[in-house]
């Protein structure tokens, strides 16, 4: 029985999955790949027996035929990220015990010497993939299929391990919400090793046999070229997008502004996620585009849990309401139930929860209580909404989508031979949502510039969790107890 994935793909087979710049590909062609890539993995083995399959590959459709083959093949899939330097990929790769690493050329001079060091098996995607295809095992919903890397409040990203059971009801969930239907259309701007642009873009679009037109990198110009020719019925984003989006409408003519706009308005969707969306710049975009956002709460952990509704009334700074297969409570610190209009963790349930933290028995039991999951989000239900009112720990940083952990940035900087001490904190912003900043005490009379400071750490951390200011202090503040007071921390950047 094949996965119903493959399944859903297999009734659309002549029409477009996926378009690129350059050409377009059927779902009939993404089948195929998918199997030749699958049999490459197998290499004469029957079954991969959910070994983790860790890829880098830009936007596109080998990408997607990629992380299909995989899970064919009966592997797990373990998406990498373009930007990431090569401490942080490695650092997954060695986590997640991959076996196989699978590279677009363009990575081979990070990734082949990370293979050699670890004895893993390299493949590149230029290779020439085989003709005669293997007989593919059955792969059974309830195994392992996908982990995706997500920062957590002790530090080292932790890796979020879902079945294809779990990732079937996260899809069916929004597409049953959102309406989804083979006559969609949507543009891919989103990053591939994030559950925003794997789950909600790309696979609610293949379960649907929609078309997925996907870009290789952001670039504003090219979105509204895309957004003008008028053919898109959906369009999802994070805030930061639509910031830059808005500002490149404002440059615009007359005359392409209005072409930008109609573009919109020939959508039926636009939804914004993975930030909390500033109310004016929800209010920019609705004279823009004539739409009024759509927002959505989920996590790497549970997927979708809670949206503004696609017919009826949005409302501004609310998520909305439990989606499809999904439910949601909010408990006070003794996890009792809280009234109407007082404030609580969110915590969720349903078949899209996922089953672990990778090899990591301790933060999996910590992360549930009583059969839900902890979100460590808190927010309040106010006329039947959710209000999402931020981290209960000031240690998670949201930043253009992104959820960084302040103690791994923090750890990091502290191997700066000139850096003595340092606190990482999150300041409100109204482009990323958050901006990561730090405090730094340095060694004896050191001195040091935010550029040299900023290529140093961009050898060792992703970019967007790299601060984009410093403060160079004399000492941290700190409580009765020693402990450094973050929330001065960040006045000092006010």
């Amino acid at each position: 029985m094949n996965l119903p994935l493959i399944t859903c793909a297999e009734e659309h087979n002549d029409k477009t999955a996926i378009s690129t710049t350059d050409r377009a590909f059927t779902y009939r062609d993404l089948l195929h790949s998918s199997s030749q890539i699958a049999t490459g993995l197998l290499n004469n083995s029957e079954d991969l027996q959910e070994q983790r399959v860790a890829f880098l590959i830009p936007p596109g459709f080998e990408y997607v035929a990629t992380q299909w083959g995989i899970w064919r093949a009966g592997g797990i899939a373990v998406p990498l990220c373009v930007s990431h330097p090569r401490p942080e990929l490695e650092y997954v790769i060695t986590n997640s015990r991959a076996s196989i690493i699978v590279a677009h050329p363009n990575f081979e001079g990070i990734l082949r010497s990370l293979a050699q060091e670890h004895n893993l098996r390299f493949i590149l995607t230029s290779e020439t993939l085989p003709s005669n295809i293997a007989t593919l095992p059955e792969v059974d919903i309830t195994r392992r299929a996908l982990i995706l890397y997500t920062s957590g409040t002790t530090g080292k990203p932790k890796g979020v391990v879902t079945t294809h059971q779990n990732i079937q009801a996260q899809v069916t969930s929004l597409n049953t919400a959102w309406e989804w239907t083979s006559n969609d259309r949507i543009l891919h701007i989103l990053p591939l090793h994030h559950i925003h642009g794997i789950i909600n873009v790309l696979t609610c679009a293949l379960w649907a046999g929609a078309e997925c037109h996907l870009l290789s990198k952001f670039d504003a110009e090219t979105v509204w070229n895309r957004i003008c020719d008028g053919d898109l019925t959906l369009f999802m984003a994070v805030p930061t997008i639509y910031v830059k989006l808005i500002a490149v409408w404002e440059t615009a003519s007359k005359e392409r502004q209005k072409s930008m706009s109609e573009g919109c308005a020939k959508m039926r969707l636009m939804v914004s996620g993975s930030a909390a969306l500033p109310v004016q710049v929800l209010e920019k975009w609705q004279t823009i585009s004539g739409h009024f956002l759509l927002e959505r709460y989920g996590m790497t952990e549970i997927g979708m849990a809670l949206s503004n509704p696609l017919h009826g009334e949005r409302l501004s700074g609310y998520v909305g309401k439990p989606l499809p297969q999904v439910e949601v409570r909010l408990v006070d610190e003794k996890g009792e139930l809280v009234p109407a209009g007082t404030p609580g963790e969110i915590q969720v349930k349903g078949p899209g929860v996922f089953i672990e933290y990778w090899q990591n028995p301790e933060a999996t039991a910590k992360a549930f209580q009583d059969g839900w999951f902890r979100t460590g989000d808190t927010a309040v239900v106010e006329n039947g909404n959710y209000r999402i009112l931020g981290r209960m720990s000031v240690d998670i940083i949201k930043t253009g989508g992104y959820k960084v952990s302040a103690l791994e940035i923090e750890e990091v900087l502290r191997s700066h031979p000139d850096i003595q001490e340092c606190a990482v904190v999150g300041v409100a912003n109204l482009e990323w949502g958050e901006r990561v900043c730090a405090a730094l005490v340095l060694q004896g009379s050191q001195s040091l510039t935010l550029e040299a400071f900023r290529i140093w750490a961009k050898e060792r951390l992703a970019v967007y969790k790299v601060p984009t200011q410093i403060l160079i202090v004399e000492e941290l503040p700190r409580n009765a107890m020693g402990k450094v007071t973050k929330p001065t921390v960040v006045e000092l950047f006010c």
